[in-house]
C-alpha cells in the first residue's frame, strides 16, 4: 500500500519524532512506500529514514521552490512547480492518506484532502494522527461541524482520527482489505 504522509519539515520534539519513528518503522515493516514531501528535513526526514531502515519504499513529491531540500536515494522523487501539483501528485499516488503534526502547510494539506473526500472526489482513507493529542482542538471542531449540519457526510466517514502510528496503520490495513 502507498501511503501518503503529510507531516512538518520542521525539526521538533521528541513528543512527535519518537512516535513518528515508530510509525515510520511499521510503514517499512510492513511493506508499505511511504508518499511524502519529499524533504529531508524535520519529521519528514524522520519519516524518510524510518521507513527505508525498515525495508519499505520512498516515493517523494517535492516542489521546485523547496527542490534543493529534497531527499537524495529516495526510489523515486518527482518536482512539482507548485504546491497545488504537489497535493495533487502526492494524492494521486497513494492508496492512503495520513495526516501527522504539522503547521499551516500541513494544515492546508489536510483540508483540501479532506474537501476532496467530502465531494467523493476520492475515496482513500484518511487518518489524522493526534500525537500527543495535537489535533484535539480539530476533532472538536469537526464534531461541531457535524452536529451543525456542516458535514453532509458523517465524521467517520470522513477522517479517523489515530491515537498512535499502531491504531492508524491497523485502520489503513483494515480498510485496504490487507492481513496483518
Amino acid at each position: 500500500m502507498n501511503i501518503c504522509v503529510f507531516c512538518s519539515a520542521a525539526d521538533l520534539d521528541d513528543r512527535y519524532v519518537v512516535p513518528a519513528r515508530r510509525f515510520a518503522e511499521l510503514i517499512g515493516k510492513g511493506g508499505h512506500a511511504l508518499v511524502w514531501g519529499g524533504s529531508d528535513t524535520g519529521l519528514m526526514k524522520v519519516m524518510a529514514d524510518g521507513v527505508q531502515e525498515a525495508g519499505g519504499k520512498l516515493i517523494g513529491v517535492s516542489v521546485e521552490f523547496l527542490a534543493h531540500k529534497a531527499r537524495e536515494g529516495a526510489d523515486e522523487m518527482v518536482v512539482t512547480k507548485d504546491l497545488a501539483e504537489r497535493k495533487a501528485q502526492m494524492l494521486a499516488r497513494a492508496d492512503a492518506v495520513v495526516v501527522m503534526v504539522g503547521g499551516t502547510g500541513t494544515l492546508d494539506e489536510a483540508t483540501e484532502i479532506l474537501e476532496l473526500r467530502k465531494h467523493g472526489m476520492h475515496t482513500k482513507p484518511v487518518v489524522l494522527l493526534n500525537t500527543a493529542g495535537f489535533y484535539d482542538g480539530l476533532k472538536e471542531q469537526f464534531q461541531r461541524m457535524e452536529s451543525e449540519g456542516f458535514l453532509p457526510i458523517p465524521l467517520t466517514d470522513l477522517v479517523f482520527f489515530a491515537a498512535d502510528g499502531v491504531g492508524a496503520l491497523a485502520y489503513l490495513e483494515e480498510k485496504a482489505g490487507i492481513q496483518a
